[in-house]
């Protein structure tokens, strides 16, 4: 068995930051060590003087669009782009082709990536107004959850019927993943602009489309529901202010009944930035104004929201490129979400702790994942080492998507991922990815 140490470096895990020293054996964490410890010796030793070692993310809502939508991005490709950002496990969404809405084909994904994803993976069963015998089949250790899609987005699995809904919320045994966005608030609007503009309807007015309204007015539907039938709800990539006064913030996120994500794009961008970036930060839910993002900034410290994630969704540039009605919104994010988190902290924003709280150790305990999220002894030797202080400009040119540009085209950032390892394997380490060994499945530890 051959055992790694990662010596002196800046370990950030459970609200502290300390000099320390990390012994890897196999796939887990063997020992941590302070600094006034004798270290063990080891078939390898890194020294980390200067650096961060900080847990792996958990990414609770990407879009890798495998099967059936691979021109666009694929397991292997947007994996090694979320080992590159220090990303090690990720929960995949059910709008791809077929879309996964039962069972067998939930299974193929899992098979699927069994081959080729570099990181640990999940992946949610969809809903649809027709397919509760479906859901009501996926078993809680093995599977991250059930997708419903309040809103529509792309792929266009909306579950509009009043009477499915209360169906899901009262029967389904899995922990419910919505997008909240209500569909008539949104096509009201869209024929409102489209009336104005025609069909040159200005990316700037994508978050007026896509309103807090529709967004508030669907998310405390939801609310409303989880609280009727004591539903285990998280409500992903909350972007408005006024959505915020739904959620509890009296409470550990292992007592919440009802939590919420918030995504690294409404952290970073806002309304002002459409002019400049247009289509690439076309996003549903919109990005929104200064005060929102202000707003969601603050609830991420207070405790109101409890995750970030990305919604990593890639799409080609060529499609990007077509007018508004007609360009699909997603972005990719994987690969820099944990730099510009770091980066924000860097800006005094959030401090290092909170960002490894709500990035690592939140969506561990959210979804009460088994043995990751946490650099703990016994736990797996899921890993990021980072470089701070450094001058990293990102372009379109060096990204590992396989759409290849980011919304972050241009943007130095301070934080530098250089090695990340999965399950005690070093998968990415200083540019180079090692495609050796594939990442696992995630269990889950549901409440009897």
């Amino acid at each position: 068995m051959s055992a790694t140490l990662i010596k002196n470096a800046t370990i950030i895990n459970e609200g502290r930051s300390f000099k320390g020293s990390v012994l890897i054996k196999d796939q887990y964490i063997d020992g941590i060590y302070e600094t006034d410890t004798v270290l063990p010796t080891a078939d390898t030793i890194i020294d980390a003087e200067g650096l961060l070692l900080l847990p792996g993310v958990i990414d609770d809502q990407v879009h890798f669009r495998e099967p059936g939508l691979t021109h666009k991005a694929d397991i292997a490709s947007e994996s090694a782009a979320a080992v590159a950002g220090g990303v090690t496990s990720y929960m995949e969404m059910p709008n791809t082709n077929p879309q996964t809405t039962t069972i067998t084909e939930l299974e193929n994904k899992f098979a699927i990536a069994s081959q080729k994803s570099l990181a640990n993976y999940s992946f949610f069963l969809g809903a649809t107004n027709d397919n509760l015998d479906e859901l009501l089949k996926a078993d809680p250790a093995t599977v991250c959850g059930v997708k419903v899609f309040m809103g529509s987005s792309t792929g266009n699995m909306l579950v509009d019927d009043k009477k499915a809904l209360e169906r899901i919320f009262s029967e389904v045994r899995t922990l419910i993943a919505t997008h909240c966005e209500d569909e008539a608030t949104i096509r009201a609007n869209m024929e409102l602009y489209r009336s104005r503009y025609g069909e040159e309807v200005p990316f700037s007015l994508h978050h007026e489309i896509r309103n807090a309204e529709a967004c508030y007015k669907s998310s405390s539907m939801a609310v409303e529901l989880a609280a009727k039938h004591n539903t285990r709800l998280h409500i992903l990539h909350i972007s408005t202010q006024k959505e915020l006064s739904l959620f509890d913030n009296s409470k550990p996120i292992e007592e919440k009944n009802i939590t919420s994500e918030v995504c690294v794009h409404h952290l970073w961008f806002t309304s002002d930035d459409y002019a400049s970036k247009g289509a690439r930060i076309k996003w549903n839910p919109a990005v929104k104004t200064p005060a929102d993002r202000e707003a969601l900034r603050e609830a991420l410290k207070n405790n109101r929201l409890d995750v970030v994630a990305t919604d990593h969704a890639p799409h080609t540039l060529e499609e990007k490129s077509k007018t508004y009605f007609n360009a699909p919104s997603g972005g990719p994010l994987v690969q820099h979400s944990l730099p510009a988190m770091l980066q924000m902290s860097d800006q005094g924003i959030f401090s290092r702790e909170l960002v490894v709280e709500k990035m690592c150790h939140a969506p561990a305990k959210l979804f009460r994942i088994d043995k990751r999220g946490f650099i703990r002894k016994g736990y797996y030797a899921d890993l990021v080492l980072v470089q701070p202080g450094i001058e990293d400009i990102v372009s379109d040119s060096t990204v590992l998507y396989k759409c290849k540009w980011t919304p972050f085209d241009g943007q130095m950032f301070n934080n530098k991922v250089l090695t990340t390892w999965v399950n005690g394997h070093a998968v990415y380490n200083k540019g180079v990815i090692n495609t050796a060994i594939k990442g696992k499945r995630l269990a889950f530890n549901p409440v009897n």
